[in-house]
Parts: structure tokens; C-alpha cells; sequence
């Protein structure tokens, strides 16, 4: 019985696509036939469009779970939404099921994913790098028709970030900051284009340390080099889901008496969750937040 429903299906998928109106569109040197009006909008394992479909005020049509739940942070677009697997681990039956107009997926998916993906829907594997970030938005403006939204929001960050950018410098004047992430327990750090350190340390103008330099993309790093470090800013962030074996680490790590000596520590200049710690850096939502964090907690 599934297994004719799931023929069922697939002829249906190409029964609507023979009398689709399409568009072609660009995405990272890459051209894709999407319908004109894409209502069923499935993405997974993709958090970063689903922060673009946040900012823009889109709801998918399917959307994966993170830690068994879709994150609250997405609830506001997500209400009618159905699931549709893990983010490590797409439910490709359910998909099928939802008989997507179009499917976005992560370039961190390996190629047997995206190519069952494929085989379901045209799919479109979203970049995970913070340089892509304005790229990324103009797409989902570009599938959801809110293109010139987008680029509206592009503008006003810019103009924001010009605006505090003089004021925000001069506060970090000869000062080191270190963006720290607990996740399953363990301590990471990121290198100096991912997450939020593009934000830290290209338009703050914070100096980048010698362990971001060397670290290419995410790293565990010891409470002992921590301590070497010793910043005079951390920003840390610390999600439940992420720590699912480790509930009490960020508790932990306040009772270490190694943390407790380090210098941002020391000066009360620890800062935790600024931002939703599910965002995940390198996005329009990601930035603006942590922008508009940063201007309410150091311009006075």
C-alpha cells in the first residue's frame, strides 16, 4: 500500500511539472528551473534558509527538526509547517509525500543526499559560509518574491553597521574577544570568516587572535588555552539542544576555577545567548541581531 502511494506520488510530481509556470534563476555559478510561485517549499538541513525565510517573514511548506523539535526561534513561521526528518537525517519518504514545488538543501550534505533529494524535486544546496550570506537572502527573496525585501534588508544592515561601526571600533580599541560555542559539552571556536566572528572581527574591527587565524572552521578548544588567551571579551553561546548529553556544561564551566581567572571573566565582561543561540552566524537574521546586541550592550 505505501509503496503504491508512493507512485502515486512521484507521477503526480511530474504530472504538476509538465504544466508548471517556471523561472530560471542563479545561484552560485549555478542555474535552476523553479516554478514562478513556489507554495511548497520543503528545506532541510539548511538552518541558515530557514533564518532567511525567518527575516523575510516566509512560511515553509516542510522544515526539518533540530534535537527532535523545530527551534522556537522559528515558530513564528513554522506553525503550519510539517516536519520532515532531522537535520542530519531528512525523512526522504515524508518529503516525497509533501510533493515539493522545490527543495533546499546545505552544501554541508553529502552527495548520496542530495542526489536522493533530487530525484524527488530540483534542489537547491544552500551555502553554510558567511560570505554568502547576502547571496543567500537574495535567493529565498528570489523563491519566496520577496526579492526587493530583501534587498531592502541588505541595505538597512549596511547603513546600520556604517552608522555604528566608528563608535563600535574605538570601544574595541586594543581589546581581544573570543566567541566561544558549547556543544555537546565541549568548548569550540570557529575561524575568523564563520559563525559570528566575520561580524567580531572584519567589520568590528576587533584583532583577530592567533588560534582563530590557525582554526579553519570549527575547533574544540581546552579550558587551558582558553585561559591562555585570556580575552577581555567573551561571547558565549550555549543551546539545550545542542547539549542534549551534557545539560548542566554551561553551569559547569561557570564552577571551574580556571574560568573563573580569566580576565573577561574576572571583569564581568562575559557575555551569554546575545543572540538566540540556534542562530547560526553567518545569515542576515544572525547578523542584524547580533549587531543590534552589540550597539544596546556597548553603546552608551
Amino acid at each position: 500500500m505505501k509503496k503504491n502511494i508512493l507512485i502515486f506520488t512521484m507521477f503526480s510530481v511530474l504530472f504538476i511539472n509538465l504544466f508548471a509556470d517556471y523561472k530560471t534563476i542563479e545561484y552560485r555559478g549555478e542555474e535552476y528551473k523553479i516554478p514562478k510561485k513556489v507554495e511548497r517549499l520543503v528545506i532541510t538541513g539548511a538552518v541558515e534558509a530557514v533564518e532567511d525565510a525567518l527575516v523575510l517573514g516566509y512560511e515553509p511548506y516542510g522544515v526539518m527538526t533540530v534535537g527532535g523539535e523545530i527551534p522556537k526561534l522559528f515558530e513564528s513561521i513554522t506553525k503550519d509547517s510539517y516536519t520532515i526528518g532531522d537535520k542530519r537525517s531528512p525523512n526522504f519518504e515524508k518529503i516525497l509525500m509533501l510533493n515539493p514545488d522545490l527543495i533546499i538543501s546545505t552544501t554541508k550534505a553529502d552527495e548520496v543526499t542530495l542526489n536522493k533529494l533530487e530525484k524527488i524535486q530540483t534542489t537547491i544546496p544552500v551555502s553554510h559560509y558567511t560570505a554568502d550570506w547576502e547571496n543567500n537572502l537574495i535567493l529565498m527573496g528570489q523563491i519566496t518574491g520577496k526579492e526587493l525585501k530583501a534587498e531592502e534588508i541588505i541595505k538597512d544592515y549596511k547603513l546600520k553597521l556604517q552608522e555604528n561601526q566608528k563608535y563600535l571600533k574605538e570601544v574595541f580599541k586594543n581589546k581581544t574577544a573570543l566567541l566561544i560555542r558549547i556543544r555537546s559539552g565541549n568548548i569550540m571556536i570557529y575561524g575568523k570568516d564563520s559563525y559570528f566572528n566575520e561580524s567580531l572581527y572584519s567589520e568590528l574591527g576587533l584583532e583577530v587572535p592567533e588560534i582563530i587565524e590557525k582554526t579553519k572552521r570549527q575547533e574544540m578548544i581546552s579550558m587551558e588555552k582558553l585561559s591562555e588567551i585570556n580575552p577581555d571579551f567573551i561571547f558565549l553561546q550555549f543551546e539545550k539542544n545542542e547539549n542534549l548529553d551534557s545539560p548542566e556544561a554551561l553551569k559547569d564551566l561557570q564552577k571551574n576555577p580556571i574560568w573563573k581567572n580569566i580576565k573577561a571573566v574576572k571583569d564581568d565582561k562575559v557575555f551569554v545567548n546575545i543572540v538566540n543561540p540556534m542562530a547560526q552566524g553567518g545569515t542576515a537574521y544572525s547578523k542584524i541581531s547580533f549587531l543590534d546586541a552589540i550597539i544596546e550592550i556597548f553603546k552608551k
